[in-house]
């Protein structure tokens, strides 16, 4: 692939997840940057993806604000997703079978439970919490984490086998 198509891919790619994200940010535990970046990775692998991650994760800077504790849970936790779900992608080859999307379906969950676990992790160890305010934190994350891992689910379910066959037919 030459330069152009790909820099063009990684900002037509990083422009559909900000206005995702910008779309539903009012609702808490409703999002779709996971299922979107999730096939943007399995399909375009995990260069590309890692790319997508990070200009994602520092972009999204200038619409939402710049905050030290989100650019690090960002640039880790997205970077992170992008290399499995790159990898995963280079394993999951043909027809995505029940079995395979179910696959695909439990790791987008679990990575949507590790990324409220590590801001439990990232969000007091930068702003100094003290112990029992740390606990309150986690505590108020499992809010938004129970309708954000079913809204992980849904999507995924759904969206995951479409979107991936249009990817792979404008590649």
């Amino acid at each position: 692939m030459n330069k152009t198509k790909w820099i063009v891919r990684v900002a037509m790619c990083v422009a559909l997840l900000i206005g995702g994200q910008l779309a539903l940010t009012g609702l808490s535990g409703i999002e779709i940057v996971t299922v979107m970046l999730l096939c943007f990775c399995f399909c375009y692998g995990i260069r590309q993806g890692v790319a997508i991650a990070t200009t994602f994760s520092l972009v999204r800077c200038l619409v939402f604000g710049f905050q030290i504790n989100v650019i690090v849970l960002y640039l880790v936790y997205y970077n992170v997703f992008a290399l499995f779900f790159g990898w995963l992608g280079k394993r999951i080859t043909g027809r995505i079978s029940l079995p395979k999307l179910c696959v695909i379906v439990a790791s987008a969950m679990v990575f949507t439970v590790l990324f409220t676990m590590l801001d439990n992790v990232i969000t007091p160890l930068i702003f100094a919490f003290h112990k029992n305010a740390a606990a309150v934190y986690f505590a108020q994350s499992l809010y938004a984490l129970v309708p954000q891992t079913i809204c992980t689910m849904v999507t995924v379910s759904i969206l995951f086998v479409p979107l991936t066959k249009i990817l792979q037919k404008i590649s």
